[in-house]
């Protein structure tokens, strides 16, 4: 999957809630990203090398930007109402796939490589991608191994679950006790970055 060029087709957009009351799932008929690849642009400033993104930037209250699978995450300002900014964005969203315009450049793809890990992070690794994963994304979001040392696990909550007010609440009941069970070697999680 080309996910540096679009190809022109009609597009269909539906809208998706999740626990995050400032984010909303903008999802597509067609998949922008292969299975497992996110990127998450908090700022403006992050969104250099996706043009999308970037326009969203640009329109009022938009205050985060997420793209994986087949949708694209919202975030917005605490100021706007969805029922006022929702329609623009989803048409510029519509606009900009069925024009065929990047989602990314090809810049993007090469700032994300993998180094080895050991036996310990990728069991880590496996656990969130198997368990975890699935459920976060239902939720407009993302999650992904930071690190781990001296016991602690830290994750990267991408999209929707950032800044989410429930996304505490999962991090340690829900992360925490399933990784401390399966993985020994776990002593806590946290969020990196949130």
């Amino acid at each position: 999957m080309n996910t540096t060029q679009t190809h022109s087709q009609n597009v269909h957009i539906y809208l998706e809630s999740n626990p995050n009351p400032n984010s909303l799932k903008f999802v597509t008929n067609f998949m922008l990203l292969p299975e497992g690849e996110s990127y998450d642009f908090p700022d403006a400033e992050s969104a250099e090398h996706a043009p999308l993104a970037k326009e969203l930037f640009d329109l009022a209250h938009v205050t985060r930007v997420f793209y994986m699978s087949n949708f694209v995450t919202v975030t917005k300002s605490d100021q706007a109402e969805w029922a006022e900014i929702q329609e623009p964005i989803k048409q510029h969203i519509k606009q900009h796939l069925e024009a065929g315009k990047p989602i990314l450049t090809p810049e993007a793809l090469v700032e994300k490589d993998a180094d080895e890990d050991d036996e310990t992070i990728i069991k880590i690794k496996s656990i969130l991608d198997e368990y975890i994963r699935p459920a976060v994304e239902q939720d407009g979001g993302a999650i992904s191994f930071h690190s781990f040392q001296e016991g602690t696990v830290k994750v990267l909550l991408q999209g929707a679950c950032s800044g989410c007010p429930s996304s505490t609440i999962t991090l340690k009941a829900g992360i925490e006790n399933l990784l401390k069970t399966m993985v020994p070697e776990v002593q806590g999680v946290e969020a990196e970055g949130v």
